[in-house]
């Protein structure tokens, strides 16, 4: 297996990858050609804060095959490293430009995560939407720990339908030490798309291009969510604005 270029730059504690949209996507695709075990990661503010607190995410992201620049913050603090064109490059699109593109490969995946009605419905939706796509299985995991024995099956079930990429969503911090603890085992590549599940599924709503262009997704969501995101956004927000403002401080040139 071997290993691409990589270039990174640090957002807070995270090495995030330097790259393109069309250079992201032809990796993957290579991975998955070979059915290679690798993990993405997809890195938005949440992701770098709770990295910055935690030690062993920050080494589930640091070790990922790549670490994508998934918030238009984190994509700014690159611009800002020096990197004037880094695009955002969020799990939502990614998924499903990448799956356009499978489709005419007629690439085998996998859907896990969510629960059962939106996996069930994203799985109808996307045989629709790319009829040359091969959906080789969906499952939804219970909302508690696996035994050894059903997560023996899982990987069993994954490796046995011939899935050459498998996308997981179990949101963030739990779908990337999932990845991270299955690479090696499953034979596919895998990412961590987050709410992607719930947008193409039409479960949610995804927030108006307009916001997603200005950086202001996070901002929809939170008007449609306000109890639950309210006080993670103060906090994670708050957090990034200072460590980000204090890394770029040092990074400032000498006089």
């Amino acid at each position: 297996m071997t290993t691409p270029h990589r270039t990174v730059a640090r957002v807070l504690s995270s090495p995030i990858d330097v790259i393109d949209w069309d250079t992201a996507l032809s990796r993957v695709a290579e991975w998955a050609d070979r059915r290679e075990s690798r993990y993405v990661c997809f890195c938005n503010v949440h992701s770098v804060v709770t990295a910055d607190s935690d030690l062993v995410f920050s080494q589930v992201i640091a070790r990922s095959d790549m670490a994508l620049p998934d918030g238009a913050p984190v994509a700014w603090m690159l611009r800002k490293q020096g990197f004037a064109g880094q695009e955002r490059i969020n799990g939502p699109d990614f998924m499903w430009r990448y799956l356009a593109q499978a489709s005419e490969r007629q690439e085998s995946v996998y859907l896990y995560g969510s629960s059962a009605r939106t996996v069930e419905t994203l799985a109808k939706k996307l045989r629709v939407a790319f009829p040359g796509l091969v959906i080789a299985g969906y499952s939804c995991p219970p909302y508690r720990a696996l035994t050894l024995e059903e997560d023996r099956d899982i990987i069993d079930k994954i490796n046995a339908s011939g899935a050459q990429t498998l996308w997981v969503s179990l949101g963030c911090p739990k779908q990337e030490g999932w990845m991270a603890s299955h690479r090696g085992e499953i034979r596919a590549v895998m990412l961590g798309v987050g709410a992607a599940f719930n947008y193409h599924s039409g479960q949610i709503k995804r927030p108006p291009q307009w916001m997603q262009r200005y950086g202001l997704e996070w901002l929809g969501r939170l008007a449609a969510n306000p109890i639950l995101l309210l006080r993670r956004y103060l906090s994670t927000n708050t957090w990034f604005v200072l460590a980000a403002a204090a890394q770029l401080w040092r990074a400032r040139p000498s006089r």
